[in-house]
């Protein structure tokens, strides 16, 4: 039997398994994907081959630590220097990152998106970002503070800490949270004042959290923004790395085993 894990902390939340064990089982696979709680990123590589798993998805706080220690990182990734893919080939440790074109697929029920802020500025923020900007979309990214931010400039992407960003004369069609604000608590992304002078002029919202309603969505809802959470995005970057996992196409009966998997049916 092949073994797959998601590594992450937190991960208990995770819905990665139950998604990728319906695509197996849908093949008729020998597979078998599970939670692994690492607490210290460093050591990501060395759980991977030590427990002979054959792929792996990584959520944070690791993807960058997990880049660095990748054997080989393959397309965006390389560019992004974050992944949230392992696989074996080879003996080495090979990296993807299936983030970036999951978000891109996650936003298309949203139509032409020609400005959008993106509030963080960790590994997800980033494929996000490069991602967007690979579209000939303007992003900008908003970081509460500043430590962060080159490699979004060295990348010619706009980046401002909260106290240096203009918000009130700036406006987006499209605001992403990825920042972990209301994963495990009630907080918002940054202040309700900031949020809501943002907020009340864009028409959409997405939070790459799944799962619930967090209070940015919330407050989107509010002010009049179409909403939508991670599910989609967690979706199609899991079929993504289904495919290099299984090293098949995933179709659309695939892709529909998977979501039901996601959404526990």
């Amino acid at each position: 039997m092949k073994k797959f894990c998601i590594f992450g902390n937190p991960v208990a939340h995770s819905k990665s398994p139950q998604m990728q064990n319906a695509g197996f089982k849908y093949l008729n696979l020998d597979a078998s994907y599970e939670k692994f709680h690492l607490e210290n990123g460093d050591n990501i590589k060395e759980e991977f081959i030590k427990n002979s798993f054959s792929g792996s998805n990584i959520t944070v706080p690791h993807k960058e630590i997990a880049f660095k220690q990748a054997d080989i990182v393959r397309g965006i990734a390389q560019k992004i220097e974050a992944v949230n893919t392992y696989i074996k080939e080879d003996e080495k440790v090979v990296a993807y990152n299936t983030d970036a074109p999951g978000f891109l697929k996650a936003i298309e029920s949203f139509g032409n998106i020609k400005r959008v802020l993106v509030l963080g500025a960790g590994g997800t923020a980033k494929a996000i970002a490069l991602i967007l900007q690979e579209q000939n979309i303007d992003v900008v990214v908003l970081n509460r503070s500043k430590e962060k931010l080159e490699f979004f400039k060295n990348n010619g992407i706009k980046a401002f800490s909260f106290e240096d960003f203009d918000f009130k004369n700036e406006k987006f069609d499209l605001v992403v949270n990825s920042t972990s604000a209301g994963l495990k608590d009630d907080f918002l992304p940054t202040s309700k004042e900031i949020l809501e002078n943002i907020l009340s002029k864009s028409s959409f919202a997405f939070d790459c959290i799944y799962g619930k309603i967090t209070p940015f969505l919330a407050l989107a809802k509010n002010l009049n923004n179409r909403i939508k959470d991670g599910e989609d995005m967690l979706l199609y970057q899991g079929v993504l790395a289904f495919e290099l996992f299984t090293k098949t196409k995933a179709d659309n009966m695939v892709i529909e085993a998977m979501r039901r998997g996601l959404k526990g049916e």
